[in-house]
């Protein structure tokens, strides 16, 4: 249903660093790079990640009550991308745990403050 997601960055360059390190611990890839935006992807089937400087020129902004779900292989992945993000410069908005519906979740806030949830559903496997 969803073809890919994009999140606004005021500086492309630090938030590249940042995303590439975090997918490669989930085994995505960089498919695209130009002056203003990078997209990530598992595989050509798979929805698109982007990072993108706002078309408009404005400074890109966070959305009130926008969040992107990054679904994980495991427990311990989800751990493994909480820390790793934290120590990215992230920000804390929810350390690992079991959340509604027995999904294991960790939440951050990317350099730009957007809002990202890493989950893995044990009733999945």
């Amino acid at each position: 249903m969803i073809g890919y997601i994009t999140l606004g960055s005021n500086d492309i360059d630090r938030a590249g660093a940042f995303y590439e390190q975090i997918f490669k611990i989930m085994d995505v890839k960089k498919i695209f790079t130009d002056e203003r935006s990078i997209a990530w992807a598992k595989d050509k089937k798979s929805v698109i990640f982007t990072i993108i400087r706002p078309y408009n020129g404005e400074m890109a902004s966070v959305g009130n009550g926008t969040m992107v779900a990054l679904q994980a292989s495991s427990k311990q992945q989800v751990d493994q991308l909480y820390a790793k993000s934290l120590a990215l410069g992230a920000s804390d908005e929810g350390a690992p745990g079991i959340r509604s519906g027995g999904f294991y979740c960790a939440y951050i806030r990317d350099l730009d403050g957007n809002k990202l949830n890493f989950h893995f559903n044990p009733n999945a496997s």
